[in-house]
């Protein structure tokens, strides 16, 4: 992901700015995509584990990267507190 496009997307609900998701946390949302246990802002669940992720700096949501294309749609994102 380029640091010059990081340094201008934010969080379409939140207005917060974005960092690439840590490989450990990644784990973390792939072993919880992989047991059922997550769905997206909509409610849908997540079927396919994601590649690479964009988290909010407060950590409080993630939105999917497609193809090295940030999803910025508020139904995609995935709230973190799923995982409490």
């Amino acid at each position: 992901m380029d640091k010059r496009l990081l340094t201008i997307l934010r969080c379409p609900i939140s207005h917060k700015g974005l960092s690439v998701l840590k490989k450990d946390e990644l784990a973390r949302i792939n072993a919880a995509i992989a047991a059922g246990e997550l769905v997206n802002h909509e409610g849908a669940a997540i079927a396919n584990p994601l590649a690479e992720a964009l988290i909010t700096d407060d950590g409080k949501r993630i939105y999917p990267v497609d193809d090295g294309i940030p999803v910025l749609l508020e139904d995609e994102s995935i709230s973190m507190e799923q995982l409490a």
